[in-house]
């Protein structure tokens, strides 16, 4: 009589040993982004926030977001450079919480892969670990998802959510906003994480750009400059809270700036962006030039090198800016908010880019 083997989950392409070395290197960077607040250790079930801590909160409000980074993944696949994009996931989703003045204070995340090759899963939650450092937000928890044949061995996606905490009377938001308010822009860092189909489709695809050739425009690679990190303003917004009277914040993600400007415009009210007081980085002309897109559409999908907005009142913009300089944050006055009039949106850009 013969004898046959039946089936098991790693002859499937699951491996559950990868898994569990992948948690054990992992474990140290998840240690390194702990707050007082966090009970037990990585592998429970759930992670644990010791909510006794919101006490001293009149009314306390949780803020959650929840969020990804799109195809910048496949720079990082192509590459094969995993401890960067974790950063990216904190930059999107923890900068979305900031916004409404909330505190960060925990995450989870979710990564996605094709096959588990624990070091590299390991870089993954190094990177996430150190935007969490960044964001002032603890790793509580997450999963590794192994998915063979919807993914290829190298292939993966990573997703995150968070979790912070506002005091219901300094919410920030639309209803703070008045007229002659200060529209102050912070740089940002290169393209974020938005954009990257545009991107890719322009300078890799038509083009046929080379990830590993050096651009001197960018003195890096042209790999390097797409993986360089989305910026976290998370504590660089919370301290500008403290100094002066912030009226309301935009992350500038996906849309663009004036499509996520006018997210926190209330009706009645219009902000108005000056482009000639910004240069946007060679890379925004790289993609615009090689795949003669319009400025329009450009600024509909990139972010133009601005990451963060923050409405002030026009006697604090000084207080601000000086804030974000002792910080290290490239910040200026961009605009500034006026009655809609005639307008029909929220927001627009105006005049042309310096330089």
């Amino acid at each position: 009589m013969s004898e046959t083997t039946g089936a098991s989950y790693a002859a499937a392409g699951v491996d559950i040993e990868a898994g569990d070395r992948a948690v054990e290197l992992m474990k140290e960077w998840v240690k390194k982004t702990r707050r007082p607040e966090v009970l037990g250790g990585l592998g429970g079930f759930a992670g644990l926030f010791d909510a006794s801590a919101l006490k001293h909160y009149e009314r306390p409000l949780l803020a959650s977001a929840t969020d990804g980074v799109g195809t910048k993944v496949d720079i990082a696949r192509q590459l094969g450079v995993y401890d960067t994009i974790g950063h990216d996931l904190v930059a999107m989703v923890m900068d979305d919480i900031v916004v409404c003045g909330a505190e960060p204070l925990f995450m989870t995340d979710y990564i996605c892969v094709g096959k588990v090759h624990p070091e590299r899963v390991a870089a993954i939650v190094k990177g996430i670990a150190e935007g969490c450092v960044l964001a002032g937000c603890a790793l509580v928890g997450g999963e590794t998802a192994e998915h063979p044949g919807l993914l290829g061995p190298d292939d993966f996606d990573v997703a995150g959510a968070g979790t912070g905490v506002v005091e219901a009377d300094r919410l920030l938001g639309p209803d703070r906003i008045r007229s002659g308010d200060a529209v102050i822009a912070m740089a940002a860092s290169g393209l974020h994480s938005n954009g990257y189909s545009l991107v890719r489709h322009v300078l890799l695809n038509q083009a046929g750009l080379s990830l590993e050739a050096r651009v001197e425009e960018f003195g890096r690679t042209l790999g390097e400059e797409l993986l360089e990190p989305t910026k976290i303003y998370s504590l660089d917004c919370l301290a500008l809270t403290r100094t002066t009277d912030v009226h309301a914040f935009s992350h500038v993600t996906g849309g663009g700036l004036a499509a996520n400007l006018a997210r926190v415009i209330p009706d009645g009210l219009h902000a108005i962006v000056d482009r000639s007081t910004w240069t946007p980085a060679p890379i925004f002309d790289l993609v615009g030039r090689t795949g003669s897109v319009e400025r329009l559409e450009l600024e509909k999908t990139l972010n133009m090198g601005v990451g963060m907005i923050a409405i002030v009142p026009e006697e604090s913009a000084d207080v601000a800016l000086t804030t974000l300089a002792d910080r290290g944050v490239e910040a200026w006055v961009a605009g500034e908010i006026t009655d809609r009039g005639e307008h029909t949106s929220g927001a627009a850009l105006v005049g042309d880019y310096a330089g």
